[in-house]
């Protein structure tokens, strides 16, 4: 146990510092990737992801292995022999012990990290970014949080295929298993608060059920129409929350319950005669017979585009305290969500995950939604000190500035120098606006046509290529 992976030939290096051993400690504590937890640590309170304080600082301890591990998250293809890299480095620098060259220490520091350590720095993040936007101003006022729905794929490894299986439809050894996320954000600042992990043959509201008790009471909940239908409705309305939703496929007759407004009903909506699956018995027998709904049917026409008709569901059934524009606009905000997703899967990379495991998986997962939030809190700062909205700071731009302004900090040696350095980011972010762009397309395409390749519908070792199509031409030809 001489040169253990995380601990290598410690105990001799601090002997033969002698006196400088207090010296030392405080800068090796310090010692972390472009010191990322100069810029934003602030925004995570978990004391245990504090530096230690006692004689052995391991180089692989939990506070530098976090925070090592947000970075990597931050730099989409940051591999951990990058991560490991710059430690070395900075150990040289600060005078500190050499460091295995090997990624092994670091590995499996990272799947030290607890798991429910992780996840309550989810939420607190989540909220940090909250208290920096401030309330919504509509809806009265209350919480609102927005559910969604991602796929995302993972190493094809027998232990990823075990949990998270790949679908049927592929061969074995051709396809790669495929982990189906639910996530619950805010709809405030576009954080992320809390994640439901499921497999690709488990349906939304699977999901949604295990999700329930993360919700509280006078939360409002935006959902697409995975559940806008009475067992959706029920459930919401049971942990003492609200609920807007497309209707999910009930035909709504217009002439029956109370006229509201233009559009705008009251209806009883009755249980089914089918439990589904995702109850048990008792749990279908404890639902009541029926409940108050409130549907409201909105016309969207923007300019350009041919006029779409939409049909919410909700639980507020006041409509002076919840008009139905205010209803409207919420659910149309929903959108924001996507947005952040798509974020997450584009500029963080998390549409392909690549640790091997199910446990760093979900770890992994965690680490990319903290670095999520981490920048939300950035751009929430700015757009709060500068008064711009928050939808128009760019989230890959804050991205980028955040990484080299990070690196400044660490060259910064006085207090009044770091507030400079970070009063010129936000005031950086707060000028570099996205266009304001209302209406504008994405359709779900590819410009840029990808390499005429055959698809993989055999496992390598028993695959064979087949000539390529111009060398066809090329022997037909001659």
């Amino acid at each position: 146990m001489s040169n253990p992976p995380y601990f290598p030939a410690f105990r001799a290096r601090l002997a033969s510092l002698g006196r400088g051993v207090a010296r030392a400690l405080p800068r090796l504590r310090q010692c972390t990737l472009s010191q990322i937890e100069a810029a934003v640590g602030r925004f995570v309170p978990a004391a245990a992801f504090q530096p230690a304080r006692s004689a052995r600082e391991r180089p692989y301890s939990l506070h530098r292995t976090f925070w090592c591990f947000v970075w990597q998250m931050l730099n989409e293809q940051a591999s951990c022999r990058e991560v490991v890299r710059q430690l070395q480095a900075l150990l040289v620098l600060q005078g500190g012990p050499p460091l295995d060259a090997g990624n092994s220490g670091y590995c499996q520091a990272r799947a030290r990290l607890p798991l429910d350590l992780l996840e309550s720095t989810l939420a607190d993040t989540a909220r940090a970014a909250d208290q920096r936007v401030g309330p919504t101003g509509f809806l009265q006022g209350r919480t609102v949080k927005v559910i969604d729905c991602t796929t995302l794929t993972l190493p094809d490894t027998a232990e990823n295929q075990q949990c998270y299986p790949q679908p049927k439809f592929q061969r074995p050894g051709c396809g790669f298993p495929l982990l189906k996320l639910m996530v619950i954000g805010s709809l405030r600042s576009g954080s992320v608060l809390h994640t439901v992990r499921g497999n690709y043959y488990q349906n939304e509201m699977r999901l949604f059920h295990l999700a329930r008790p993360t919700l509280a009471a006078n939360e409002i909940v935006i959902y697409d129409r995975a559940a806008g239908h009475f067992v959706g409705a029920v459930q919401v309305r049971a942990q003492g929350a609200d609920l807007i939703s497309r209707v999910a496929v009930r035909q709504i007759d217009w002439r029956q319950g109370r006229r509201l407004g233009p559009g705008d009903r009251l209806v009883e909506w009755r249980k089914g005669e089918k439990k589904p699956q995702y109850l048990s018995p008792a749990e279908w027998a404890q639902l009541p017979d029926q409940v108050t709904v409130r549907v409201v049917r909105v016309r969207v026409s923007p300019k350009g585009f041919r006029t779409r008709e939409l049909t919410l569901v909700t639980t507020l059934l006041d409509p002076q305290l919840y008009p139905a524009e205010e209803i409207a606009q919420a659910y149309l905000r929903r959108w924001k969500l996507e947005l952040c997703l798509d974020d997450l899967k584009t500029t963080l990379g998390m549409d392909r995950l690549r640790c091997k495991s199910p446990a760093m998986v979900h770890r992994e997962i965690l680490a990319l939604l903290i670095a999520h939030n981490l920048t939300r809190c950035v751009m929430a700062e700015a757009a709060g000190q500068h008064d711009v909205p928050l939808e128009r700071i760019s989230f890959t731009g804050t991205l980028d500035a955040l990484r080299h302004f990070s690196a400044a900090l660490a060259h910064c040696r006085r207090a009044r120098q770091r507030r400079h350095v970070w009063a010129e980011l936000l005031r950086t972010l707060a000028t570099d606006l996205v266009p304001l762009r209302p209406h504008r397309r994405e359709p779900r395409a590819l410009k840029r046509r990808p390499k005429p390749y055959a698809l993989l519908n055999k496992p390598r070792h028993q695959y064979q290529e087949t000539p390529h199509r111009s060398r066809w031409h090329s022997i037909r030809s001659n």
